[in-house]
């Protein structure tokens, strides 16, 4: 994912809501995986638009995300879960983009690859 640019706005939600009281990398995982599970409104539809190693989505390929991945799961990026293949899989929220889903939803997801996009990691 390209380096996006700076938003002050943006930079400012995620360090004073979602961040704010998160020490060391376990801690920030944890904030982001809790605002996540608030703010995303499940299922909705979503469309992969970066293939990546760890996932089997094909850049192009759409499905139904049904709800985040179990916490433990979630420690080095944020997972969420999908029926593929007849079978229940957690792929990255990272290599996907949400479709027709409410405002809380949209925000949510794009704080979250704004981050990843500026090179933060836990």
């Amino acid at each position: 994912m390209a380096r996006a640019r700076r938003n002050q706005d943006r930079e400012n939600r995620i360090n004073e809501e979602i961040i704010v009281d998160a020490y060391g990398p376990e801690e920030q995982a944890m904030s982001w995986y809790y605002d996540l599970e608030d703010k995303l409104h499940f299922p909705f539809h979503a469309q992969c638009f970066a293939s990546v190693p760890t996932s089997p989505l094909r850049k192009g390929e759409s499905v139904e995300i049904r709800k985040m991945a179990p916490e433990d799961s979630c420690s080095a990026d944020m997972l969420v879960m999908t029926r593929w293949s007849n079978r229940n899989l957690a792929v990255p929220l990272s290599q996907l983009k949400p479709i027709g889903v409410d405002q809380p939803t949209k925000q949510a997801i794009e704080d979250w690859h704004y981050w990843i996009a500026q090179g933060y990691c836990f």
